[in-house]
């Protein structure tokens, strides 16, 4: 039976590596779910989250950047139980507002529980319609992913959203050098350092946990510099729609 590649075919390299991946969370029975296309949701993702509360960076945060999927729920959840402020992307970015916020007083106030806006769809009912230049500097920066290393290398599921938000973000001053980038995973997403290809416009990793242990990664990737539109697929212009809006805005205050 083929299996769904939404993305394949922008590096063959990684193509390679997220069908292992996916392949093996299906075979363990790691994966909630079918893995393929996505990031996956797996068993032990709720301990994954909890590890973050380790880190002196997530005990300080106040202002929690996570994406949408569902193995991060955990994550968002956690973070309005501690009375953070989450901001979280609007599924592939389909719609013509990127992202949504979820800010714990208004969601109490509306008698919304956290329970019910931890997935993407009770966060798309309920939480406020924001655009990027609405977010300001965040203090905890969660992407999604399906391969990672212990020095900081990541691959996501190819569509190239996480960058994608990432650089944007920078350009806004959202993030900094400064801003912790983590993800979670499940232990079997873990794989070696050489497996991952890092290009210029991919973002490295400086926390990674698991439902069994949590890592400080080993090595300094270069951030990214500016978007480089030229870089930008013809598939994301037509299916995200403010994207060519989005694109006139910040050439023109450069």
């Amino acid at each position: 039976m083929t299996k769904l590649e939404r993305w394949k075919g922008r590096n063959a390299d990684k193509d390679e590596l997220r069908r292992s991946v996916w392949q093996t969370l299906e075979e363990t029975g790691a994966a909630i779910g079918d893995p393929w296309s996505t990031i996956p949701d797996f068993v032990g993702a709720q301990a994954a989250a909890e590890r973050f509360c380790e880190l002196p960076a997530w005990q300080n945060s106040q202002i929690v950047k996570s994406n949408p999927d569902r193995a991060q729920s955990w994550v968002r959840l956690q973070a309005l139980q501690q009375g953070k402020t989450v901001y979280t992307p609007v599924p592939e970015l389909v719609n013509d507002y990127p992202f949504l916020l979820l800010d714990p007083e208004v969601l109490l106030e509306q008698g919304v529980d956290f329970e019910s806006v931890m997935f993407s769809e009770g966060a798309v009912e309920h939480g406020q319609r924001v655009q990027f230049s609405d977010i300001p500097p965040i203090d905890f920066f969660v992407v999604g992913s399906v391969a990672v290393t212990r020095e900081g290398g990541r691959t996501g599921k190819g569509a190239g959203f996480a960058d994608l938000e990432m650089g944007v973000f920078r350009h806004y001053g959202a993030i900094s050098a400064d801003t912790p980038i983590v993800t979670t995973v499940h232990d079997k997403q873990l794989v070696a350092d050489d497996r991952i290809v890092m290009q210029a416009h991919d973002n490295g990793l400086n926390f990674i946990a698991t439902p069994t242990q949590l890592v400080e990664t080993t090595a300094a990737y270069q951030i990214p510099g500016p978007i480089d539109w030229a870089r930008i697929q013809p598939d994301q212009y037509r299916n995200i729609p403010f994207l060519e809006s989005l694109r006139a805005e910040i050439e023109s205050s450069d």
